[in-house]
């Protein structure tokens, strides 16, 4: 156990072989699956079973742990200072999409346009010749066929309000939990966790109104698949976010968290508010402009 003058060392961790072991799995399958494997499809459906085991059985094993008092001011610390830096890591993820989305629309387009002197003109003239360039674009030639760029008003905008509201709620409850008020802690969860599955439903029936109405796919060109990474990663993460903010709403019906001993709670917005910050780049970056 961990005291004032002990820092607390786990052992015998099996969680992250398991974890490991479940993400090579699915990766495996989904490897096969592009293969055209019949196997590939199982093999995902298992590695992915394998991988939420994982997170099932070590979350439980850290909330135990958390609640027997094992864990001291000095591993508090580690613990922000891992989700500090796990944060950071994931703003350099994005940084590099929203780069590529940049050199795309400002520079490789305008080149291939033949815009200016220099580089611009060449790229032109030997690359191809009468491409005008212009955003959003699907390459010269048209190769990636008609389609319907995305708006930004509409079902964005409201996905932007729903997520700017999730962290309202988000912090509401923070607020509740230091002030000792169980109820609001639960029911600024329960908002906040609702509001960030209702922005992936609405996210779904945008890329379905996109694929089935306006011909905007990932195979549309250079702006297709800049859209679609962007905000399919960007997705991907909210589900990410609700999935823990879930566990952290779960541990706070159970009684879990105290003013001062909340760290998962607090590692929670901090990544929720992390992914509002980055939705607020993609809906100026990919919608507006």
């Amino acid at each position: 156990m961990s005291t004032s003058d002990a820092y607390y060392i786990p052992h015998k961790a099996v969680w992250p072989v398991i974890g490991t072991l479940g993400l090579m799995v699915t990766l495996a399958g989904f490897a096969n699956y592009l293969n055209g494997s019949s196997i590939g499809p199982a093999m995902m459906i298992a590695g992915l079973t394998l991988f939420i085991v994982m997170l099932a059985g070590w979350f439980t094993l850290q909330a135990g742990e958390s609640e027997s008092g094992m864990y001291n001011h000095g591993v508090g610390i580690s613990y922000r200072m891992g989700m500090m830096w796990f944060i950071f890591s994931e703003i350099m993820f994005f940084a590099v999409f929203f780069g590529t989305l940049w050199y795309t629309r400002n520079l490789s387009v305008e080149w291939l346009a033949g815009f200016g002197d220099g580089p611009g003109r060449a790229t032109n003239d030997l690359l191809w010749s009468g491409f005008e360039g212009g955003w959003p674009t699907n390459g010269p030639g048209e190769v990636g066929g008609e389609y319907e760029p995305m708006g930004a008003f509409g079902l964005p905008l409201l996905n932007t309000i729903i997520l700017l509201s999730s962290g309202v709620t988000c912090e509401w409850a923070h607020h509740g939990l230091l002030k000792k008020n169980r109820q609001q802690l639960i029911k600024g969860l329960i908002a906040t966790v609702s509001l960030g599955f209702l922005f992936v439903l609405c996210q779904a029936y945008e890329y379905h109104e996109a694929y089935t109405e306006m011909g905007l796919t990932l195979g549309s060109g250079i702006y297709g698949s800049t859209f679609f990474m962007l905000t399919g990663f960007h997705g991907f993460h909210v589900c990410v976010g609700a999935i823990i903010l879930s566990v952290v709403l779960f541990r706070s019906w159970k009684g879990h968290f105290t003013p001062e001993n909340h760290f998962a709670f607090e590692g929670a917005a901090w990544y929720w508010h992390f992914v509002d910050v980055v939705w607020l780049g993609l809906f100026i970056f990919v919608y507006l402009m």
